[in-house]
């Protein structure tokens, strides 16, 4: 068998669907000539393209008839030369820019891509198939209700999220516990249909200067469809086969339409569902027997008197939450009059879900469940945005684009299946004088209860300019300059009395009237940026932007970036930036109260006078200076390979800091206006805490991408690539409050420094014969460090070096390492004819699991795995089936 050696550009990358689904088998009867691929990588195996004539409309940034919607609808093979024609537009104001000649390291991950790695949603499908985007094991409380991505270990807020290069709104529901996304309110990519998506461009590097705050790690650069053609149509259903839990399903369409004759209409549309995955534990409380001197407490089998058997598995807190979700976009564009063009893009997704709290024993609420009872945490969420443009071409020899976007996203706190106990309890009383006053009286309790409502909207308007032309007829030049307003609102609405009164309900306790508050602030911002090509084969980016926000002041960055191919071969690149992250207005006003079975948790705005007792100050905008530098190869016609190091020095980051436990916290917690439940709790078991400016970081890591397609005259085509990321965060400094206390501990530093994996793998190989198509992804995730607090059945009379008790200890903990894990995927599919495909798969097909944290360090015997780390997920083994369908 003879092999034939010669570039192919990763298809799925960047063709449509129908292309895309044609690509993955070619029509019956005929070898496929082209095959999919995970990433098409910044490579460059030819010099830059220069920059059109003055005055040129910028195909992929001004025209709203892009060439692939233009194109000829196709049902059959797809060429690589015909894939070559996208042009990238994150991380550059040049035109004619392709993924594998960029400055900076860009990365294009097609829908194809996205849709084989068998995830439902699109930061799980990232996350499987991206080595510098990882998600953490399992979110807490409403944080379980919002997937937020990771990047290049830094942060949610970190990373910022664009929509077709306009900037998306975050999400509205704060991870108000501590952990690596402590305070993190970033942007939701599930908020957009999986159906919507053409492509996702992953820019890894710093581009506050181009963008603003939040591009610090890193931007994602969604690109929806565009075409005026075609409906797709898709269904998957699976579940964790292991368990015999989780199940899913998804329904996906998506297709266009002609306005006229120079405008489309593309709609797509999504319906997902999942149901509750839990891993199965055995709750300490409820084992009949505990180790000599624990600290447990609550409800023994057999030894509480008239104690029932109740089963030992009933607390299902670590799992995965259930949740239903449809969401809508509409993306049209028309031309208005020659040179000038409207554009639009609009998004909608409501969402239901529902996720574990901890197990609550019989002799918790018994009048209301004598059998014991698991709350759940619900969230009633609808989040939209809105976006509106004119673009035009001939502005006094300048590409012009006005836009306005509006999102925001809301979202309803509830509890079910819960109890207020201190209504139920003999000190209760409807007295309002009374320091045990309820609203809605005495002896009786609500089981389902609004906690609290969030509301985060953002209002952006843009105007920019671009034009290209050459300094005394010799050096090309891009220039691109232009203004934005940003408007930002935060509203907290209370939840209902039973929810906050006299300790809240069991499971989440809401948020009261002297929480509750509306806040804003205006955002101005001006940039310009510079690329020149002072020599054929040297490309020269300068940047910079300036922004006045009303809270927190002004901020100047600036940005330089170079490229040189040296020949067709061989390309360095090269990058210095300084960036920003302005506080979130959640950040700075968010309080919330946690309440366990037996403890709590109370987060303090830093604005309180709560949290200034103890010694909180006012919060000021995260700054970072960030280098990279890499080598773009092609040893190999054919053959890409690239390597970037990079180091993103962070000061002032903001973490969870200044936390104390015990009668500091409960005091606390009480000047907020807040009350604990009499019963159950241990003091040593509460703590408050508040966010604040606490740290300094350094983080480096390296990133190494390469693929190569081996095309098979008569046995089909098979694609391998390979992905990694190297990553170490360190501690640089750890800030002090104003009464002199470090703020971070042991355990917070951990999340922010060793939670995210040192390194990880992705090997990939697709392989494509006939009607056949094979896909095989191994992934390695490397080591995790956490720093785990002592618990329940910790010997009650231990020490702690620094003083106090080894249990619950704030400054004692054990350090906990998550071993590296292997991963594998594997996705078989098989096309009937041009119009059907169908796929089935198994992700973790060994059912790895993270490793298992020792009893002393396991809550109530309930986590068995550390939730904390970004690491290999909780879930194990998952079997699905999908079926597509394109017309």
């Amino acid at each position: 068998m003879r092999v034939r050696r010669r570039f192919s550009l990763l298809v799925t990358t960047v063709c449509t669907v129908a292309p895309c689904l044609a690509a993955e088998a070619a029509t019956p009867g005929t070898e496929k000539t082209t095959t999919a691929h995970h990433h098409v990588t910044a490579h460059s195996s030819t010099p830059h393209a220069k920059p059109a004539a003055a005055g040129a409309m910028p195909a992929a940034a001004v025209s709203t008839a892009p060439a692939a919607r233009r194109a000829p609808k196709k049902s059959g093979p797809v060429y690589a030369g015909e894939a070559e024609t996208i042009n990238v537009t994150t991380g550059t104001h040049s035109t004619n820019r392709k993924a594998r000649q960029s400055t900076s390291p860009v990365t294009v991950v097609s829908a194809a891509t996205l849709r084989r790695s068998g995830m439902m949603n699109v930061a799980d499908a990232l996350t499987r198939t991206y080595a510098s985007i990882n998600v953490q094991a399992m979110g807490a409380d409403s944080a379980a209700l919002t997937s937020s991505i990771q990047m290049r270990g830094l942060g949610p807020n970190e990373v910022l999220v664009l929509v077709d290069g306009k900037r998306r709104h975050n999400t509205a529901n704060i991870t108000a516990d501590a952990g690596p996304q402590f305070g993190s309110t970033g942007a939701d990519l599930n908020t957009i249909p999986a159906s919507a998506i053409d492509h996702i461009e992953v820019l890894e590097d710093g581009a506050a200067a181009m963008y603003g705050s939040d591009a610090i790690a890193g931007v994602v650069n969604i690109i929806t469809k565009k075409q005026d053609h075609g409906l797709h149509m898709s269904a998957q259903t699976g579940a964790n086969a292991y368990n015999g839990d989780g199940w899913q399903y998804q329904l996906n369409a998506d297709g266009g339409l002609k306005l006229g004759q120079d405008g489309y209409m593309h709609i797509s549309a999504q319906m997902y569902h999942t149901d509750h995955m839990v891993v199965g534990a055995h709750d300490h409380r409820l084992l009949g027997s505990w180790p000599t001197n624990a600290t447990t407490t609550g409800y023994y089998n057999g030894l509480v008197p008239g104690a029932m058997n109740v089963p030992s598995d009933s607390n299902k807190i670590m799992s995965t939450p259930e949740e239903t979700r449809e969401s809508l976009a509409i993306d049209f564009g028309k031309k208005i009059t020659e040179g000038i063009n409207f554009y639009g893009l609009i998004t909608y997704m409501h969402r239901h879900g529902e996720a574990y709290e901890n197990y609550r024993t019989p002799n918790i609420a018994p009048s209301m469940y004598p059998s014991g009872f698991s709350p759940l945490e619900t969230s009633e969420e609808n989040d939209y945005a809105a976006t509106l443009g004119l673009k035009g071409d001939n502005f006094f020899g300048f590409d012009w684009d006005l836009s306005t976007t509006y999102g925001a996203d809301g979202n309803k706190i509830g509890n079910k299946n819960t109890a207020n106990t201190g209504m139920l309890a003999s000190t209760c009383s409807t007295d309002p004088s009374s320091a045990y006053f309820s609203t809605d009286g005495c002896g009786w309790s609500p089981n389902t209860t609004r906690a609290e409502t969030y509301r985060m909207a953002q209002w952006t308007n843009n105007l920019d300019f671009r034009r290209n032309f050459n300094i005394a007829h010799l050096v090309p030049v891009t220039l691109a300059f232009g203004g934005e307003h940003r408007l930002e609102t935060y509203e907290i609405k209370a939840g209902t009395p039973p929810s906050y009164e006299l300790g809240g309900t069991q499971g989440y306790a809401g948020l009261g009237p002297n929480s509750a508050g509306n806040w804003s602030r205006d955002i101005w911002a001006a940039y310009v940026d510079g690329d020149f090509h002072p020599l054929k084969h040297w490309d020269l980016d300068f940047a910079g932007r300036f922004e006045h926000y009303t809270d927190v002041g002004n901020t100047v960055n600036g940005k330089v970036s170079s490229r040189y191919d040296i020949n067709r071969f061989i390309s360095v690149r090269g990058t210095i930036s300084t960036g920003f992250r302005a506080p979130t207005l959640a950040e700075q006003h968010y309080s919330a109260m946690n309440v366990s079975p037996t403890g709590a948790s109370g987060l303090l705005p830093v604005s309180s006078t709560a949290a200034q007792v103890l010694g909180a100050s006012p919060l000021k905008p995260e700054r970072s200076v960030s280098e990279s530098g890499g080598i773009v190869l092609e040893p190999v016609r054919g053959f890409h390979v690239e390597a970037d190091v990079y180091q993103i020095n962070l000061r002032d980051r903001i973490v969870g800091g200044g936390t104390v436990k015990g009668d500091a916290a409960i005091n606390a917690i009480e000047t907020m206006g807040y009350s604990l439940p009499l019963n159950s709790i241990n003091a040593q078991d509460v703590s408050a805490y508040y966010m604040t400016n606490g740290a300094s970081t350094r983080t480096q890591g390296l990133d190494i991408k390469a693929d190569y397609t081996f095309r098979f005259e008569k046995a089909g085509n098979l694609t391998l690539s390979m992905a990694l990321d190297l990553n170490r965060t360190r501690l640089h400094h750890n800030g002090t409050d104003r009464n002199g206390n470090a703020l971070l501990n042991a355990q917070n530093i951990g999340y922010i420094t060793t939670a995210y994996p040192r390194s990880k793998i992705i090997l990939n190989a697709f392989y494509a014969y006939r009607n056949w198509d094979f896909n095989v992804r191994q992934t390695r995730y490397g080591e995790t460090t956490s720093m785990l607090t002592y618990y329940d059945w910790t010997d009650k009379t231990l020490p702690c070096a620094s003083g106090g008790k080894l249990a619950y200890s704030n400054s004692c903990f054990a350090q906990f390492k998550n071993s590296p894990r292997w991963l594998t995927d594997i996705e078989i599919g098989y096309r009937f004819n041009p119009h059907w495909h169908m796929a089935v798969g198994v992700n973790n097909l060994l059912n790895v699991r993270p490793r298992r944290v020792p009893q002393i360090n396991n809550s109530r015997g309930a986590q068995i795995y550390d939730q904390f780390s970004l690491q290999v997920p909780i879930t194990g083994g998952y079997y699905y089936g999908r079926l597509d369908a394109n017309f």
